[in-house]
Protein backbone atom coordinates (compact mmCIF):
# COMPACT_ATOMS: atom_id res chain seq x y z
CA UNK A 1 0.00 0.00 0.00
CA UNK A 2 1.55 3.72 -0.77
CA UNK A 3 1.36 6.59 1.87
CA UNK A 4 -0.07 9.92 0.30
CA UNK A 5 0.32 13.58 1.60
CA UNK A 6 -3.56 13.81 0.43
CA UNK A 7 -6.17 14.13 2.66
CA UNK A 8 -9.91 13.76 1.63
CA UNK A 9 -12.25 15.84 2.90
CA UNK A 10 -15.91 15.26 4.61
CA UNK A 11 -16.95 11.72 3.20
CA UNK A 12 -14.38 11.30 0.18
CA UNK A 13 -11.70 8.70 0.28
CA UNK A 14 -8.99 7.98 -2.17
CA UNK A 15 -8.94 4.80 -3.46
CA UNK A 16 -6.33 2.83 -5.64
CA UNK A 17 -7.41 0.82 -7.83
CA UNK A 18 -6.42 -2.77 -8.27
CA UNK A 19 -4.85 -3.67 -12.05
CA UNK A 20 -7.35 -4.30 -14.85
CA UNK A 21 -6.86 -7.83 -15.71
CA UNK A 22 -4.47 -8.85 -18.43
CA UNK A 23 -5.88 -12.39 -19.21
CA UNK A 24 -9.22 -14.26 -19.23
CA UNK A 25 -10.18 -17.44 -17.61
CA UNK A 26 -9.17 -19.26 -20.99
CA UNK A 27 -6.07 -17.74 -21.01
CA UNK A 28 -6.71 -15.18 -23.81
CA UNK A 29 -4.29 -11.81 -23.53
CA UNK A 30 -6.14 -8.91 -23.63
CA UNK A 31 -5.49 -5.55 -25.36
CA UNK A 32 -5.29 -2.27 -23.46
CA UNK A 33 -8.17 -0.83 -25.94
CA UNK A 34 -10.73 -3.87 -24.38
CA UNK A 35 -9.31 -3.97 -20.22
CA UNK A 36 -12.41 -2.83 -18.96
CA UNK A 37 -12.10 -0.31 -15.90
CA UNK A 38 -11.68 -2.39 -12.32
CA UNK A 39 -14.05 -1.98 -9.84
CA UNK A 40 -12.00 -2.50 -6.50
CA UNK A 41 -9.46 -1.43 -4.86
CA UNK A 42 -7.86 -0.46 -1.53
CA UNK A 43 -8.22 2.96 0.40
CA UNK A 44 -5.29 4.67 0.96
CA UNK A 45 -6.46 8.22 2.40
CA UNK A 46 -10.28 8.42 4.05
CA UNK A 47 -11.58 11.89 5.17
CA UNK A 48 -13.00 12.86 8.50
CA UNK A 49 -16.93 11.90 7.78
CA UNK A 50 -19.95 14.02 8.02
CA UNK A 51 -21.06 15.41 11.14
CA UNK A 52 -24.11 13.19 11.60
CA UNK A 53 -22.39 10.95 9.41
CA UNK A 54 -19.06 9.05 10.63
CA UNK A 55 -17.04 6.80 8.35
CA UNK A 56 -17.16 3.50 8.35
CA UNK A 57 -14.53 2.59 5.73
CA UNK A 58 -10.64 2.85 7.05
CA UNK A 59 -7.45 3.10 5.09
CA UNK A 60 -6.43 -0.34 4.19
CA UNK A 61 -9.80 -1.81 3.35
CA UNK A 62 -10.61 -3.20 -0.11
CA UNK A 63 -13.49 -2.21 -1.59
CA UNK A 64 -16.38 -2.44 -4.31
CA UNK A 65 -17.06 0.40 -6.00
CA UNK A 66 -19.43 1.76 -9.13
CA UNK A 67 -18.32 0.97 -12.67
CA UNK A 68 -18.43 4.55 -13.06
CA UNK A 69 -17.57 6.08 -9.66
CA UNK A 70 -15.21 8.46 -8.52
CA UNK A 71 -12.64 11.05 -9.90
CA UNK A 72 -9.63 9.73 -11.52
CA UNK A 73 -6.61 12.07 -10.53
CA UNK A 74 -2.61 11.17 -10.46
CA UNK A 75 -0.65 11.78 -7.16
CA UNK A 76 3.44 11.09 -7.93
CA UNK A 77 2.91 9.02 -11.26
CA UNK A 78 0.24 6.80 -9.59
CA UNK A 79 -3.56 6.56 -10.30
CA UNK A 80 -6.42 7.03 -7.83
CA UNK A 81 -10.23 7.36 -7.47
CA UNK A 82 -11.47 9.91 -5.35
CA UNK A 83 -14.87 9.36 -4.73
CA UNK A 84 -17.81 9.95 -2.43
CA UNK A 85 -18.18 6.64 0.82
CA UNK A 86 -21.62 6.27 -0.65
CA UNK A 87 -20.37 5.24 -3.92
CA UNK A 88 -18.76 2.22 -2.12
CA UNK A 89 -21.04 -0.88 -2.59
CA UNK A 90 -19.16 -3.43 -0.36
CA UNK A 91 -15.64 -3.91 2.13
CA UNK A 92 -14.22 -7.49 0.46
Amino acid sequence: MSKVSLKPLADRVLVEAAAAEEKTAGGIIIPDTAKEKPQRGKIVAVGAGKKDEPMTVKVGDSVLYGKYAGTEITIEGREYLIMRESDIFAVL
